[in-house]
């Protein structure tokens, strides 16, 4: 992408802030003009005189009103940007654009700290960006906003990045507890399966990564997983018979030729 078409980007983001922005600050004069027209109206009965003192004690909570509405009207304009943002973020996530897709999230969790689906969006956002330790380091807050344990996928993700980071038992005991909670969700069983051949405890790691492909024979990572675990064991001839299975079933083209490519490797 050039660099005409990425300053039109950022065009268009400006200008889609700034109408938020001046979208909200409309919101904020438009209550505040009601307000303060009602407050004006006001006159002491039978007078037609404003400010009295019992004038100004009525004012009071027109003032009260008044400065409620300001508050409330600036407030559901933070809400509007944040939202922007974060609809924001999943598009660019979808265009596969993750540097805006993260910048975005962010701003959404600025603006509004409170908001799960704001988080999620920023840490898949910093996932993908391979923000390992950021990701974990957000678990705390992730929860709090939560106010229990993170959902399947959000605690899949924090595994992930302990195992990039090699903190394998804190990866090994959340991958435990959501198969204890979903035995058919594979993706921390596969993982489990690669925490283990990076412990060297290859044994397992079969056993594991077997469990998982009598479940779903078509999982790449599954094949892939046991067959490096046999190879890395000594067990070349088990890892090629691994990779010939995987003729007996429907995988992608790409898949087919990874396979191909490592029984290459493995046969050397």
């Amino acid at each position: 992408m050039g660099k005409g078409a990425l300053e039109g980007s950022n065009d268009v983001e400006q200008v889609r802030f700034i109408f938020w922005e001046l979208l909200k600050i409309l919101g904020v004069s438009f209550v505040s003009l009601l307000a303060v027209k009602g407050v004006a109206s006001l006159r002491v009965t039978g007078t037609g005189v404003p400010a009295s003192r019992l004038a100004r004690a009525k004012l009071l909570p027109y003032a009260l009103v008044l400065a409620m509405a300001v508050f409330g009207a600036w407030n559901f304009g933070y809400d509007i940007a944040a939202e922007v943002y974060y609809r924001s973020s999943v598009s660019e996530a979808q265009r596969g654009h993750p540097a805006k897709n993260y910048l975005n999230a962010l701003q959404a969790v600025q603006l509004r700290p409170g908001i799960l689906d704001y988080w999620q969006a920023l840490e898949s956002a910093k996932f993908n960006l391979g923000q390992w330790a950021s990701v974990v380091d957000d678990l705390p807050a992730m929860q709090r906003v939560a106010g229990r344990d993170l959902d399947e996928v959000d605690s899949y993700r924090v595994a992930v990045c302990l195992y990039h980071l090699g903190r394998y038992e804190e990866g090994l005991a959340i991958t435990e507890r959501l198969s204890r909670q979903n035995r058919l969700y594979l993706p921390p069983v596969i993982l489990r399966g690669y925490i283990l051949i990076a412990q060297k405890k290859y044994g397992e790691a079969e056993r594991v990564l077997t469990s998982a492909l009598n479940i779903l024979p078509t999982d790449q990572f599954a094949v892939e997983g046991l067959a490096h675990a046999y190879f890395l064991e000594g067990n070349r001839r088990q890892a090629l018979e691994v990779l010939e299975d995987t003729s007996k079933f429907p995988f992608p083209m790409q898949a087919q030729k990874r396979f191909e490519a490592l029984k290459g490797l493995y046969g050397q």
